[in-house]
């Protein structure tokens, strides 16, 4: 039986943005500061659009930092969290027929036992009970939300390369999974892509690769130069996405971006949608201005911007990672 809920997707209307502010100097590899500005631009971008933003920030200095940087639009909202990457510890927001929300909320195991903090296991539930959502029990798998991307319709994509990661749930199958989406989230179908992109900490979310942007619609990267090194698994999501009969829209990916001679999983793809704007992450490469532009085509109701996010990047994520959307009831 298919539930009386579906989880809204992104491009539908929201009452506020949830946003991670960095504070683990030691998590950011020497760019803590220009990390936090970047968050913050991110942040007073989507303020000043007119929306809600509440940027979550650890402690009175932290916020203090905060404060200094962002709008003056941006709402300050003082929490335990480990780290800023709230679209997979936050939690994921469905809709009942009659327009009720509620709190779904997962086991977290910090990206299969990699980065574990303290308070990335209660953040969500804590974030869930300060927006007045009900969450019921919290389900028994293990799941992050950059792990899928929905097209409202009941359709999800996914990647088999995390999804299936015997990091997170090694005693259930795809079958198993596939039941557990449609119980826990009123996803019916699922789009399995193959891996993320090369060294993305979250091993391969989706949330960096592939991205609905309309009803069976999926924006997908284009290879970029000969020399970008996700070329393969670009075109191994494209030929699955076409044999699964979505509608495919390409975007330019970054091309090859490189620090101290280590490929890094730069994507536009992290992309966010709000109720007026839509950003998108940029690293300085030649394409970020055609990157921009092809997302800016594909939601022409809304304004599209690029922030500077190579800092972000650096702490392994973007501002889709660190942000989460509370849908309108």
């Amino acid at each position: 039986m298919t539930p009386d809920f579906t989880m809204p997707p992104e491009w539908h209307p929201q009452d506020w943005l949830w946003v991670g502010f960095p504070h683990l100097a030691e998590e950011w590899s020497g760019v803590i500061d220009r990390a936090q500005e970047q968050i913050a631009a991110f942040a007073s971008a989507v303020a000043e659009s007119g929306q809600e933003v509440r940027l979550v920030v650890r402690d009175a200095a932290n916020a203090a930092r905060a404060r200094a940087l962002v709008s003056s639009m941006v709402i300050l909202e003082e929490r335990t969290y480990g780290d800023v990457w709230l679209r997979d510890t936050g939690p994921l927001v469905v809709r009942s027929s009659t327009g009720q929300r509620c709190a779904r909320l997962f086991g977290f195991n910090g990206w299969g036992g990699k980065y574990l903090m303290p308070g990335d296991q209660a953040i969500g539930a804590d974030l869930a009970a300060s927006a007045g959502l009900e969450t019921g029990e919290k389900a028994d798998w293990i799941l992050e939300g950059g792990a899928l991307d929905g097209d409202g319709t009941g359709l999800v994509a996914t990647t088999e390369q995390c999804l299936l990661n015997p990091n997170r749930n090694p005693h259930l199958s795809r079958a198993d999974l596939e039941a557990r989406l449609l119980r826990d989230l009123g996803y019916d179908r699922v789009l399995w892509l193959g891996d993320g992109l090369i060294n993305d900490h979250t091993d391969g979310h989706v949330d960096n690769l592939a991205r609905f942007v309309a009803p069976n619609r999926l924006a997908l990267p284009r290879a970029t130069g000969r020399d970008d090194p996700n070329a393969a698994i670009y075109a191994d999501a494209r030929a699955r996405a076409h044999d699964a009969g979505v509608n495919l829209a390409e975007v330019p990916s970054p091309g090859r971006i490189e620090w101290d001679g280590v490929v890094q999983p730069a994507s536009y793809m992290n992309f966010v949608i709000t109720t007026k704007l839509v950003v998108v992450p940029v690293f300085g490469s030649p394409h970020d201005s055609d990157g921009v532009a092809a997302i800016a085509e594909l939601f022409p109701g809304r304004e599209t911007v690029g922030v500077m996010a190579d800092a972000v990047l650096a702490g392994g994520g973007g501002f889709h990672c660190a942000s989460q959307q509370m849908p309108s009831a």
